[in-house]
């Protein structure tokens, strides 16, 4: 897996102060996307051990809240293998910190048996994310007022009261619109 930037002390996608992972590869190639040169799997430079150990320095801070990850896509299949052994390692560091994800597929088709970005790793990866962001960008239903997503169809999945429940909870914060 190739990556394309990493955010250190980003505000902009989730709550709190995070470290962001903007991964390569991304099949969806919204119209509009904020990031086009992510679709190349090929773009940016190698996710090695290196690139882990750094990673999880940069979590270190208490004042880090968490990681999220986007891209290109992270539940790419290519990109889920890679990163879902790194979330183990980012779990056990640090329980306390959050993971959010922003995918350009819906939770659905990561459930469903046989669609293009499920794989062997998808429910073990799906496990260890707090916040999914779902939903292709639509750029019919850009709206810059919207927290943490670019267009009005995209959700934002509390995936640890989704789990409880057996069915789609969206997060709420008291400030999301």
């Amino acid at each position: 897996m190739n990556y394309g930037q990493i955010k250190n002390c980003d505000i902009a996608n989730g709550i709190g102060v995070r470290i962001t992972l903007f991964v390569s590869g991304c099949t969806n190639r919204c119209p509009g996307c904020f990031q086009p040169e992510t679709w190349d799997f090929a773009y940016g430079e190698p996710f090695t051990a290196q690139t882990e150990d750094k990673l999880l320095e940069m979590l270190a801070p208490g004042y880090i809240n968490g990681l999220t990850l986007l891209g290109g896509d992270p539940f790419e299949p290519e990109n889920q293998r890679a990163l879902t052994p790194f979330l183990h390692m980012v779990r056990e560091t640090y329980p306390q910190k959050t993971v959010w994800a922003f995918t350009g597929f819906l939770y659905e088709d990561l459930l469903r048996e046989g669609s293009h970005p499920r794989c062997e790793v998808t429910d073990e990866m799906l496990g260890m994310i707090d916040v999914l962001v779902d939903g292709p960008f639509v750029d019919r239903l850009k709206d810059i007022s919207l927290r943490f997503r670019g267009s009005s169809n995209q959700r934002l999945i509390d995936m640890n009261k989704t789990r409880a429940a057996g069915d789609i909870v969206l997060w709420d914060d008291g400030k999301t619109r």
